[in-house]
């Protein structure tokens, strides 16, 4: 019995003239001769050549696009155009069958939009086998980044009690019967009756347990979903997404900072050397479709250039106070040619004054830190008021071109005084949060942390447009298939 070998092994080989066994999925059969086909493990396809004129006319009408098929067959040099190997089959059994009156996929361009509706079928076209084998590489170089740095790996819990983020936006999670839901004396629904006797909710964020083990470990990592209920139908929101969450002990807003240029840095260049050939087609992709725009509206580098912009750049550090000044001042801002005109500090930074700081005025990666309070969590470390009174906290974003927002994070706040002021101040009840608030009475310490959302690093290296594009099952209101 000859063994199975991979499409990407014998589109590499140079071990010609010997009998092979492939198995795959036809994506086309033309002349009822030669089939291209696909077993996922690359983009390329294999010519297989068929002896139409030795095989069964009612074999040789199943062979149709999405049928899946087994190949044995004598490997040779190619002498036509288009190929290099090719097999010349001796046997051809049809493994699963594909009508192709019904199958959706055939062998033309299908806009995303239709491949969103057949998500679960859209993984066997070119585009998404690069975008998910991209996906693949940076998830794996994330975990190799931290693994080489001495992190612990920490799984967060799913259902928590918390609300990390304190926007209220969260899935509740529950066993009670809501035709006869338990209610207390003053109508209110009596959660003691609930599977863990209280309140539950798929997490926004594993930070809060992650800082805990920080103060144990020193130095870890969280990496799973996150769940946010927030009714917003964008191409850059969805409801159940990944997160990478370190939390570092003994580290101050610096060394956070560089820690996450780093981490950008490492698994850009994980995926541009481990996928070539898929950022090679994703690049060409985004070239084809920028000749449909407008000169005005296409971007200035091709995704390739994108990822060595980042790459190749130290990322530019300033305050928010800096960047407010400098926005205030932008021709775009003086001729009100942004949706939002910055005009007074304080003001909450879009994702257009974001991208403006990082593609036009600096031309690099952008580390933002400093924020006013008001727009930030009450876990953020509270710097002393600045000349003119103002508060701010130790925060950072970093900015990336064509996104805006990639990475959010800062030092928390290790004083237990300042800590419980805040809480009260956004009326965060203490007695709910009693464990994270124990890190603070026995052996605080400086610690610092950031939040990476998974998918906004995908969207970044595939120059994906639709975050659901770069997720495999997209969940968003309203929609929960497959």
């Amino acid at each position: 019995m000859i063994k199975r070998e991979k499409i990407k092994s014998l589109l590499n080989t140079t071990d010609f003239n010997r009998e092979v066994s492939v198995m795959g999925w036809v994506k086309t059969f033309r002349n009822n001769q030669f089939i291209a086909l696909n077993d996922g493990s690359c983009m390329g396809n294999l010519q297989i050549v068929v002896d139409f004129n030795n095989t069964a006319e009612e074999l040789l009408k199943r062979i149709t696009t999405g049928a899946a098929i087994a190949i044995k067959g004598q490997l040779v040099e190619s002498l036509g155009k288009g190929q290099r190997v090719e097999v010349k089959a001796t046997t051809v059994e049809i493994l699963g069958d594909s009508d192709p009156e019904k199958f959706p996929l055939q062998p033309k361009k299908h806009s995303l939009e239709f491949l969103r509706e057949i998500a679960h079928l859209r993984f066997r076209t070119n585009t998404f086998n690069a975008v998910f084998k991209v996906r693949h590489a940076l998830a794996f170089a994330v975990h190799q980044f931290y693994n080489e740095r001495g992190f612990v790996y920490m799984h967060t819990p799913v259902i928590t009690a918390s609300d990390a983020e304190g926007a209220g936006e969260m899935f509740r999670v529950t066993t009670l019967d809501f035709d006869q839901t338990p209610r207390t004396e003053d109508g209110k629904v009596d959660f003691s009756e609930d599977f863990f006797g209280r309140a539950t909710n798929l997490t926004v964020s594993g930070q809060l347990e992650g800082e805990l083990a920080a103060m144990a470990f020193g130095e870890i990592y969280t990496f799973g979903p996150t769940f946010r209920a927030e009714n917003s139908n964008t191409t850059r929101h969805l409801a159940e997404f990944w997160m990478i969450e370190p939390e570092v002990a003994f580290a101050d807003l610096e060394d956070n900072m560089q820690l996450a240029e780093d981490m950008m840095k490492y698994v850009i260049s994980y995926a541009k050397e481990h996928c070539k050939e898929e950022l090679e087609f994703l690049n060409n992709r985004l070239l084809e479709e920028e000749k449909n725009k407008p000169q005005q509206e296409r971007s200035e580098l091709s995704l390739l250039e994108k990822l060595d912009f980042c790459v190749n750049n130290d990322f530019q550090r300033l305050t928010y106070t800096e960047a407010i000044a400098i926005l205030k001042s932008s021709k775009p801002n003086q001729k009100k040619q942004f949706k939002y005109i910055i005009d007074e500090w304080g003001a909450d930074l879009q994702s257009e004054h974001e991208r403006y700081l990082v593609e036009k005025h600096f031309k690099k990666p952008v580390i933002l830190t400093d924020y006013p309070a008001d727009i930030k969590s009450f876990y953020m470390r509270q710097n002393e008021p600045d000349s003119e009174g103002r508060k701010t906290v130790a925060a950072m974003d970093i900015l990336f071109p064509g996104i805006g927002e990639m990475i959010g994070g800062s030092q928390r706040e290790e004083r237990m005084d300042k800590l419980t002021q805040r809480m009260d101040e956004l009326n965060i009840p203490q007695e709910e949060l009693w464990w994270y608030l124990d890190t603070r009475r026995f052996g605080t310490a400086p610690h610092s942390g950031f939040g990476l959302g998974f998918e906004r690093l995908i969207l970044f290296v595939t120059g994906m447009t639709n975050i659901r594009d770069v997720i495999a099952f997209p969940r968003f209101p309203k929609n929960a298939e497959f």
